[in-house]
């Protein structure tokens, strides 16, 4: 029976935000803003870091790959949910499906381990100045982005094969707006013990190791910071990881109010509202971040709006 009902999905049903009908259209402009900031500040910062030769150290090598992952990862998510909408219709493939989960882990498991490569970098900047150069050359920088990449795409095959494998119930609707891997669990009408173990197992290993390395680097730059005698000094040092000390604080802080908890506790209305902070503060969010009081960065922006 199993069989047969696994045979027969070719499609799922998003609910989306159904459960609130005259809010719909409010919804749809409210998102459709938050979309267009993402993509515009997002995009400003990558074509800013790409135009300029003097921006092209790996701090801000770094910063451009992670606003490559917030437009990717809130365009695997936005657009479908804007046409649901708008159009009401909510119907998403199995294969789409599956894609949509695959891409949204992915981009997520990359992030996260960019931001320990960031956190290496700022740690190596403020610890270990005279070899920073050495440690951080070009080669290295590459080679710390293919491996955040590779791994961050690697990581959640595991989970795409074995959801994919499930066998689902016969209404097929996904409370949810999007195909995440907890609202396709509580579908499921098979054991989902596998994936459950799995998902512990490599959010202990992965998302706790990138969190207890980047921990770890802030608590050298820190004590580096105190050792500072003058009061400029450690601001100046403090201030050129401020920025992504505030970016880790949000992502980790939704992730871990999102993700750090038994099935048994899901609550769809409540994870709708936590997904949405979670896809949407850190892309929202990181291009005030990190340019507001970046002076290098802002004069580089003036001199390409001047030219265009």
């Amino acid at each position: 029976m199993a069989s047969e009902i696994k045979e027969n999905v070719s499609a799922f049903h998003l609910q989306g935000f159904s459960d609130t009908p005259e809010l719909q259209i409010s919804l749809f402009v409210l998102f459709l803003g938050i979309y267009l900031i993402i993509l515009l500040g997002n995009l400003i910062i990558f074509l800013v870091i790409s135009c300029n030769p003097h921006l092209h150290t790996p701090m801000y090598i770094f910063l451009l790959n992670l606003s490559l992952i917030d437009i990717s990862f809130t365009t695997n998510i936005f657009p479908n949910l804007l046409h649901i909408l708008l159009t009401q219709q909510n119907n998403i493939s199995f294969l789409g499906c599956m894609t949509q989960m695959y891409v949204f882990v992915s981009l997520a498991s990359s992030e996260y381990f960019l931001l320990t490569a960031m956190a290496y970098d700022r740690y190596v900047a403020i610890c270990d100045p005279l070899h920073y150069i050495a440690r951080m050359s070009r080669k290295h920088c590459a080679g710390l982005i293919t491996a955040v990449f590779t791994v961050g795409f690697v990581d959640p095959v595991g989970h795409f094969v074995l959801i994919s494998k499930l066998s689902y119930c016969a209404s097929h609707l996904i409370n949810h707006f999007f195909c995440d891997v907890t609202p396709l669990l509580q579908l499921s009408c098979s054991s989902t013990f596998s994936v459950e173990l799995l998902n512990y197992i490599e959010g202990t290993l992965l998302t706790f190791g990138s969190f207890f390395l980047t921990l770890t680097s802030y608590i050298f730059i820190i004590s580096a910071i105190l050792k500072i005698q003058s009061s400029e000094g450690r601001q100046k040092a403090f201030s050129t990881c401020a920025s992504h000390l505030a970016c880790v604080i949000t992502l980790y802080g939704t992730a871990f109010c999102l993700y750090m908890r038994p099935t048994t506790s899901y609550s769809p209305k409540r994870d709708k509202y936590f997904s949405l902070l979670y896809i949407a503060l850190g892309p929202v969010l990181n291009p005030f971040i990190y340019t507001l009081k970046n002076r290098e960065f802002q004069s580089s922006f003036n001199k390409m709006r001047q030219i265009i």
